[in-house]
């Protein structure tokens, strides 16, 4: 299955919801989907429009939809529309362009449309489980690096899609604070090691994979069909202490240097959105192995890679108080993911894992090969050696107390409409007392 551009992509189909039209992120070409609160009522399913949220639970009840369709559309989380078959969902998407696009439909509809402002976007969907992976090759190389000067790549690297299994539990959308971990730390010159904040506090720039269709315990998902359980994408901040992770990563990986939390982006860009931006996989390096039989597909490598673009910024709480523009940390693109999407997930289910519909992955850091372009704080400062000059003399190695982390990403190629994620921001708050 590759996704197709169709009369939902046409730069030229414009909204009857006038702020849709040229809009950065949600013009009706995009039509994300997500989960969100008004005026102390319960979740209700929404699509994004401009600067307005359509209440697709309403929607279910006005006989606009197929009787499947407006079935998944009354539940309190989307996790039911992502188990929708992958024809369902794109039947989905056809219906709301039409709906969004023919002023006929303006009268009965825009009683049930919201400023996103007045509302409370909260996460997607239930989160069953949520796996990290670490697809982005420089930043793997980097880190590496720095923590293995002789060995920055591990042999496994170019075989295997790595990844580790993450807390769903402590995931929060958009907008929450995150909370400074207290854990253990060993400097270098230490014995032993101590416990209290961190203080290597580390963002990290990543895609969220939402899972759609199950493929049930015990069943593979070859390549072919690895797109299928595609429910859509976010961006994600998982969250790094890199103080307790040097200190608590090996044998195993990451523990507590990773799970107080992690942020989500509260839309849903479904992949069908994304058709016109999906891409050639970059050819690998000459000398890289060719990946084994089950993670190869000739249709995923001409069509397999996300032409995102990427970026982080920063405001400290001075910078704030000063009224100062946040600052732009990195700018990168999705392409630099070593893995694609399809391989991630079939790797993933290859030894018969069973995803399910609101089952999160992680990409891992999406870094790319200069500075600019890195998308953690522990590349950007080399590992706290060069910090980061702020506008109003401060300097940023890893991040403090009161600092605001925002991720956006874009989509945008000539011939079509661009379109965005939303925002996915956290400020830092000082660790619990002892």
């Amino acid at each position: 299955m590759n996704y197709q551009v169709d009369e939902t992509h046409d730069p030229h189909l414009a909204s009857w919801v006038a702020s849709a039209v040229g809009h950065p992120d949600f013009p009706i070409q995009n039509l994300p989907y997500a989960v969100f609160h008004r005026d102390g009522a319960g979740p209700r399913l929404g699509v994004g429009i401009g600067d307005y949220i359509l209440d697709l639970t309403a929607v279910a009840e006005l006989e606009l939809l197929d009787t499947i369709l407006a079935a998944a559309l009354r539940a309190e989380t989307l996790n039911p529309v992502f188990a929708l078959p992958a024809e369902a969902r794109r039947d989905l998407r056809r219906r709301l362009s039409v709906l969004l696009s023919d002023a006929a439909c303006r009268s009965v509809l825009e009683p049930h449309l919201f400023p996103v402002t007045d509302c409370l976007l909260g996460l997607p969907a239930q989160i069953g489980d949520y796996t990290d992976f670490y697809v982005g090759i420089h930043h793997a190389t980097n880190v590496g690096r720095l923590f293995r000067p002789n060995a920055p790549l591990l042999p496994n690297y170019k075989y295997v899609p790595i990844g580790y299994h993450g807390r769903a539990s402590s995931i929060r959308p958009s907008g929450l604070p995150v909370i400074r971990p207290n854990g253990q730390r060993k400097p270098p010159n230490a014995e032993p090691p101590d416990f209290g904040p961190s203080q290597r506090l580390d963002f990290e720039l990543e895609l969220g994979i939402w899972i759609a269709e199950s493929n049930g315990l015990g069943n593979p998902v070859p390549i072919e069909g690895a797109q299928r359980h595609i429910g859509g994408f976010c961006l994600l901040n998982d969250w790094s202490a890199r103080d307790i992770q040097a200190w608590e990563y090996q044998p195993l990986g990451p523990f507590l240097s990773k799970n107080f939390q992690s942020t989500v982006s509260p839309w849903v860009v479904t992949p069908e959105a994304l058709a016109p931006f999906w891409r050639a996989q970059p050819c690998r390096p000459d000398g890289d192995p060719r990946p084994l039989p089950y993670l190869w597909s000739e249709s995923d490598q001409k069509q397999g890679a996300l032409g995102v673009q990427l970026e982080v910024l920063l405001s400290s709480s001075r910078m704030r108080k000063e009224r100062a523009e946040p600052v732009k940390l990195s700018q990168t693109d999705a392409s630099n993911m070593y893995w694609t999407v399809a391989q991630i997930i079939t790797h993933h289910a290859s030894n018969g894992c069973n995803l399910n519909p609101g089952d999160l992955l992680g990409t891992g850091t999406i870094s790319g090969p200069t500075r600019e372009t890195y998308g953690s704080m522990l590349e950007i400062s080399r590992g706290g050696a060069e910090p980061v000059g702020l506008p109003t003399g401060e300097q940023r190695s890893f991040l403090e107390d009161g600092d605001e982390v925002i991720l956006r990403a874009s989509a945008q190629v000539e011939g079509f409409a661009r379109i965005g994620f939303g925002d996915c921001r956290a400020i830092v708050q000082a660790a619990p007392a002892l």
